[in-house]
């Protein structure tokens, strides 16, 4: 190989793929010896140099010089692909560094191609995907088209570069605001948490350092342009913003916004809060399909159970009633687990005995057997539930067959209760969770 027109291939490469100079006469050399050892044998003692400055190749078998034309014979063509190769996977290595770097930040790229399960995006030297598990519900895009996404994954595949996007992440909701409020990427108010369910609605809750700046008003911006910007790169998705305060006495009303809150109990054994409000609120605060009290929950790090005064009277009663009806539970001790936010035979299988021996004196033999005997109250409580849910179903597939035969008189009217299993059922998949939402559980983090 002529030396200046090594030089000359170096040089380029370097200019053309942002690769450094060493990196690309490594290669070659890495590759020299590799075509090398076809001749002389794979455990051959072979090593080949470059001189940097005149590109003159010197090379050596054991304690032998290789001459320049040795090295010719090795393979001129050979050598050409192993470079190639060598050349491909430091350009690799080098574009890997560089979106490495950028992992959980947004990078903007063009669609290039649309498929079934995963959109293919082009970015500045490379191309990434966009899986379909990882695009907004709903969201359709076109070829050509402009996109935004968050850097989730970079791994090396052979001489390729594996680059994964995702716009569902909480993190691109993040970077979202850092990028339209200006005192977010300076410091002045922090993003404390973030809860989100794509597509449909997310929860922020913002402080400010400096109690000049009104987090909540910067956020919004003038007019709302701020927080418009970001609802329309989120196809429309809601966003609240939400005042954080370290006291959860506050922060729970506050996550739970637009609904009013009466009171909040905290139970700390249990990592729950009681919220109490007026009964016009109550729909209004646990949210479509359990969406609100869900996002306050995982923006609050509690579960939040909501419910009415009477209705947590009610349930008081028949805590105290059903505990007081397990052998070795006392009034008094009944009483202490309620007023510790036990409410049903499911809260007290998950006691830790060791809590209950404290609350109610007892021996861990003594504690063992109250839990064991809620852990049975529960699943009989479980089972009975399943049965009156598929008994719910019949009755409703009795009521469409008989709605279909022009009948539907004959066939008993659904419960109350039915109505709302059929409405549970035709939430849509992204709203699974109803049945935790409907008890005022939630997995906590933010809409």
């Amino acid at each position: 190989m002529n030396p200046d027109e090594l030089l000359r291939i170096v040089d380029a490469i370097h200019r053309e793929k942002n690769i450094e100079k060493e990196v690309v006469f490594k290669s070659i050399e890495a590759a020299l010896v590799t075509v090398a050892r076809k001749r002389y044998g794979d455990q051959a003692d072979i090593s080949i140099s470059i001189d940097r400055k005149s590109g003159m190749i010197t090379g050596r078998y054991g304690d032998q010089t290789i001459d320049p034309e040795q090295l010719s014979r090795i393979g001129a063509q050979a050598a050409k692909q192993v470079i190639l190769q060598k050349i491909r996977e430091a350009e690799r290595d080098v574009l890997y560094e560089e979106y490495h770097e950028l992992l959980d930040q947004v990078v903007t790229g063009t669609v290039q191609k649309v498929e079934p399960r995963a959109i293919i995006v082009s970015l500045p030297r490379t191309e990434a995907i966009l899986p379909k598990s990882e695009q907004i519900p709903g969201e359709t895009r076109h070829p050509n088209e402009r996109i935004r996404a968050v850097v989730t994954e970079v791994k090396k595949a052979g001489t390729r570069l594996r680059i994964v996007l995702s716009r569902i992440r909480p993190v691109f909701v993040v970077r979202l605001f850092e990028q339209e409020v200006p005192e977010i990427a300076d410091g002045v108010i922090e993003i404390k948490s973030i809860a989100r369910e794509p597509g449909y609605r997310t929860k922020v809750a913002v402080a400010s350092v400096d109690q000049r700046v009104d987090c909540v008003g910067a956020c919004v911006g003038l007019r709302g342009n701020r927080i418009r910007n970001i609802v329309e790169e989120l196809s429309g998705e809601r966003i609240d913003i939400i005042r954080w305060d370290d006291d959860l006495m506050t922060l729970i009303p506050n996550a739970l916004q637009p609904a009013k809150v009466d009171e909040v109990i905290l139970c700390q054994m249990l990592g729950r809060a009681i919220v109490l409000v007026p009964e016009d609120q109550l729909s209004l605060a646990i949210g479509r399909w359990g969406q609100n009290v869900r996002l306050a929950s995982k923006l609050c790090g509690w579960d939040i159970e909501i419910m009415t005064r009477d209705e947590l009277d009610e349930q008081l009663e028949q805590a105290v009633l059903g505990f007081s009806s397990l052998e070795g539970v006392t009034p008094e001790l009944a009483d202490r687990l309620v007023g510790e936010g036990f409410l049903s035979y499911d809260d007290l299988s998950v006691i830790e005995p060791e809590d209950l021996m404290e609350m109610g004196g007892l021996t861990e033999e003594q504690a063992q057997h109250i839990i064991a005997q809620a852990e049975a109250k529960a699943e009989e409580a479980e089972q009975l539930a399943r049965e009156e849910k598929r008994r719910q179903r019949q009755l409703e597939r009795e009521r469409e067959a008989a709605r279909a035969e022009g009948v539907e008189n004959e066939v008993p009217p659904l419960a109350e209760a039915g109505e709302a299993v059929q409405e549970q059922e035709e939430a849509p998949p992204e709203e699974d969770l109803t049945e935790e939402a409907s008890s005022g559980l939630g997995e906590g983090t933010s809409s």
